[in-house]
């Protein structure tokens, strides 16, 4: 536990905080193999305060490297397994009638918590899945009328399989809206694979991620993300965000375009990005590199191109190719 102690974060200097990270990926890379994309935009979702919702097929390290960043913060964490026959109160609570006090006390449900990991959350149906609306833009859940605080921080990372649909249920715009990013996470290289099996062939799973020390307390957390709010970024850069997204709403591929939320979530994202390359200034890279993530899930395609079998990465793509990029 002396990481704790030893790290201290200035305000408005990035290269503390930066280091700070660098130490949080060698811990979860001593671990996982690879995934250097997920591994970055978490920790960037993280700073910048934002939900997650990760994509990948079964077996590659999403849901290990979501619990891996929650053991390394000092805080809460609660994983919730999504279920066709999970109700809203099973995952927000309810209000339990307390025979001795003669009135109903409110118990929560595994979403008060500091990190919480939902697997599989199109697995439960739209009734569930709504119940997040509120505790994920809000912070906050109210039943029967009364309104409960979540503790800060407080962070929702989901994972969902893009392949299996049987017993699966859409996600509705307006929740995937409030994922601040969206992470595909695809296979290993030969190479990877290799090392993969050369680690579990060497230890146990379960003794590396028991040997876990936490390296940031909620302190140190709420701290960094006053350093993200604090890095600099130029009028023209922030136009050209705007620029981004209001292109989304006027492409011939797209049928429906990113909101005002994604622009301010590409903005928070890209100065995430720069702290994570030890600036306290935002570069036109950090942005093309937010863009995909914050994006993916907030278009959705014309009919015409998805028959072309175009993804929403493609025409992205499309879109920033025909903008002048900032210099």
């Amino acid at each position: 536990m002396e990481d704790l102690e030893s790290n201290t974060i200035p305000q408005h200097d990035a290269g503390p905080l930066s280091e700070m990270i660098e130490l949080v990926q060698e811990r979860i890379h001593k671990v996982i193999v690879g995934q250097n994309d997920m591994v970055e935009q978490l920790l960037a979702g993280l700073l910048a305060d934002g939900h997650i919702l990760i994509e990948g097929v079964p077996g590659v390290a999403k849901t290990l490297t979501a619990k891996m960043l929650a053991k390394l913060i000092n805080t809460r964490f609660a994983r919730i397994q999504f279920t066709p026959d999970l109700m809203p109160s099973d995952v927000l609570g309810t209000s339990v009638l307390n025979q001795q006090a003669g009135s109903f006390q409110f118990r929560a449900g595994p979403v008060f918590s500091n990190i919480v990991l939902i697997d599989e959350i199109n697995r439960a149906p739209a009734k569930t899945q709504a119940a997040l609306f509120e505790v994920m833009e809000e912070r906050q859940v109210t039943i029967d009328g009364q309104t409960h605080k979540m503790q800060s921080p407080f962070m929702v990372i989901a994972t969902q399989n893009p392949i299996e649909h049987e017993g699966t249920y859409r996600l509705p715009e307006a929740q995937l809206d409030r994922f601040m990013m969206k992470i595909v996470v695809g296979y290993p290289t030969l190479e990877e694979e290799i090392q993969i099996l050369e680690r579990h062939d060497e230890s146990i799973m379960a003794d590396l991620l028991s040997s876990l020390e936490p390296v940031i307390t909620p302190d140190m957390l709420l701290n960094a993300r006053q350093v993200i709010r604090s890095v600099h970024i130029e009028s023209k850069l922030v136009a050209f965000i705007a620029r981004i997204v209001y292109e989304t709403r006027n492409d011939r591929s797209i049928y429906l375009g990113a909101s005002p939320r994604a622009s301010i979530a590409m903005m928070q994202i890209a100065k995430a990005f720069a702290v994570l390359k030890g600036r306290n200034f935002v570069i036109p890279e950090d942005i093309l590199q937010a863009v995909n993530p914050v994006l993916r899930h907030r278009i959705s395609l014309t009919p015409e191109r998805e028959m072309e079998g175009a993804t929403t990465d493609d025409v992205l793509k499309e879109v920033i190719g025909r903008l002048e990029i900032p210099r």
